[in-house]
């Protein structure tokens, strides 16, 4: 399993746990995904990954959890935006070197 799938397998299970009405723990998500506890707490990503979404599920409700999610959600979305800039320009420029 590569690194880009095991972080997609985590955030599927945090998803399910969310969505089950649990809490999203570190058993729970080596339940789900058959990691190990430890290959959780000691990959940095997938940690943040699970402690992003232990704090999402307590601050959900509250006005300042939602203003959170919406402030990284527009990171994200500028994010985005910036990396499709950079593949428009860099097929422009293909594009022109064809020619």
């Amino acid at each position: 399993m590569t690194p880009q799938e095991r972080r997609q397998h985590v955030e599927d299970a945090c998803a399910a746990s969310i969505l089950a009405g649990q809490p999203v723990t570190f058993d729970d998500v080596a339940a789900r995904t058959g990691l190990g506890r430890a290959t959780l707490y000691r990959n940095p990503d997938l940690r943040r990954i699970i402690e992003e979404h232990r704090t999402r599920g307590k601050e959900a409700h509250t006005l300042s959890g939602l203003t959170t999610e919406i402030a990284h959600l527009r990171i994200a979305v500028d994010a985005i935006a910036a990396t499709v800039r950079r593949h428009e320009e860099e097929l422009r420029r293909l594009r022109k070197s064809k020619k």
